[in-house]
Order: structure tokens, then sequence, then C-alpha cells
């Protein structure tokens, strides 16, 4: 069901002992596109048409765990998850790529520019602070980031959450797809199809796990060593888009990433765009994308 038809091709690739279902299109350099929470690689589907249309070869991933990927029982951890994009960016022929990574898959993304920094030429978080700033708020934040978290705390407990997220045709995914985007989306079809995906066995346990390693780390020998190695500066040029009416990781919260990035930076606000601004307004988000991609001296 997640082998959606379009004009782009389908086909698995391994990276590190995982296989991982890959969907490609168009030529030019690597736009390695990583998706967030509770979606799959389809997320993507309106940039695998503008980037190639724009001269690059765009490749959407279902990250471990989701869709037609592996789903292994360990390795959610950001470490590994940064180990299997950075694996999967050599399998596909290429020593290094544009990374751009939505929500979990932004957080991805800031992983991979501190632990393998050589296979990222340029990094885009959408909706995605910097793990030591989401960190940071969550404790410096109550009334706002932590409480605007709370879904991720109900995920801490076992097997209840699971049977949550697939009970009544996956009708809490749709939910969450409503709460946390700005007016108008999604569109019936759209949240039809990240239900029937998220009912895959074995994927809505997986998905859990990123929010459980991530929970539970935090004052764990793996947690605290993590945050140890974050604090290394970027060294890619970035660009950071965020929702205006993001409800799930507030603005303020995403902005404050840009002290751990020594490379030129730039930072966009989108009005009256939520969660998932490269769905919600794909026209303003490509804009704002490939004409950051394109700047040879991306600054400003």
């Amino acid at each position: 069901m997640v082998r959606v038809e379009g004009p782009w091709t389908h086909r698995a690739v391994h990276a590190g002992g995982t296989r991982f279902h890959v969907v490609e299109a168009g030529e030019g350099p690597l736009v390695l596109l990583l998706h967030g929470f509770p979606q799959f690689w389809w997320t993507w589907r309106n940039q695998l048409e503008s980037l190639p249309q724009a001269g690059y070869r765009a490749v959407a991933v279902d990250l471990r765990g989701y869709g037609a990927s592996d789903k292994p029982p360990r390795g959610y951890d950001l470490p590994t998850l940064a180990n299997d994009a950075a694996g999967l960016i050599r399998a596909l022929g290429e020593t290094g790529a544009i990374v751009v990574g939505h929500d979990w898959g932004g957080l991805l993304a800031w992983t991979m520019g501190v632990f393998d920094p050589k296979v990222v030429r340029r990094l885009v978080a959408v909706a995605a602070p910097h793990p030591l700033r989401l960190r940071s708020a969550l404790l410096t934040d109550p009334f706002g980031q932590l409480r605007a978290s709370g879904y991720s705390f109900g995920f801490q407990l076992p097997v209840l959450p699971e049977r949550r997220l697939v009970a009544h045709d996956g009708s809490l995914v749709g939910r969450l797809l409503d709460e946390w985007s700005g007016p108008d989306w999604p569109a019936e079809e759209v949240a039809r199809t990240y239900r029937d995906a998220f009912q895959i066995p074995g994927t809505a346990h997986s998905a859990l796990e990123y929010h459980r390693w991530f929970g539970r780390s935090q004052l764990r020998p793996d947690g605290l060593r993590f945050a140890r190695q974050m604090r290394t500066e970027i060294e890619a040029p970035t660009l950071q888009l965020h929702g205006a009416l993001d409800p799930c990781i507030l603005p303020r919260t995403a902005q404050g990433s840009s002290r751990f990035v020594a490379a030129p930076y730039r930072w966009r606000l989108l009005d009256g765009v939520g969660h998932f601004p490269h769905e919600e307004r794909p026209e303003q988000f490509d804009a704002e994308l490939i004409s950051w991609l394109t700047d040879p001296e991306p600054d400003r």
C-alpha cells in the first residue's frame, strides 16, 4: 500500500544490514528526503516532482521501521538512524548529499551533520529544532514546549500506545495530522493514506521507539554521550523552515537552533502553516527550498 505510483521509481537499497524502501526521481545532485511522524516517504510526493524539475536527483526513503523498509527490533536511536542515512547515501552511489528532514527526519538530519559531516553537503531542517535545543526547551519552557510535547510522554508507556495508533482504523493518526497542521489540511484522502500506512504490522511499534529512545535516554549514559557529541557545531550550510502555526514544535523552540551552526544559516518562518509546511503549502515551501539550494552564498 505504500508503493504509490507516480513520476518516480521504487526500489530497495541495503545499507548497514538493513533494507530500505526508496523512491527516486530525477538526475543531478542528490537530495535525500527524510520524513517524520506519523508519515512515510509519500510526504515528499510534491518535492519528488519539483526537485527533479529544478535539476536535482530526489530520493525519499521510508525510515527504519516505516512503510516498506525493514522493522528490526532495535536501532531507533538517533546515532544509529544517522548511520543508516549516511550508509544509504553511499549505497546510492554518492559520497554526499543535500539532506532535507522533517520532524524526526529533521532531528536525524541535524545528527548526521555532527556524526558524519562529510556526507552532508547542505542541511535543511523542517519543523525540527536541533536536538539540544529541543532538550533544553523541554526543561526551560514547561508551559510551552513541554506542554506541546505531552503526546510524546504518553508514548513512553508499553503496548497501549501502539494499540491506540491502530485502533478504529488508525483514527488517532488522522487526528494528530489534523491537530498539528494549519487550516484546510489534510484532505480526507491524504489522512486516509497515512492511516492505512500506519496499520502495516510493526510500524506503530517502530515509530514509537523513536520517541521512547529520546525520552528515556535523557539521563542514561547513551543519551548523555549523544548530548555531548551534539555540541559540535554544524559545518554545512543550513536552512531552517518552520510553520508559524506549528503547535507540536513551537517556533520559538526551533529558532534557537542557530547557535549550533557555524556555517551560513538561514531561517524562514512560514505564515499560516502548521507542522507540515512541505505538504500544507508545497509551492511556498518549494520556492524557499529551491531558491536556497541554488544560492551560491546562502547566508541570508
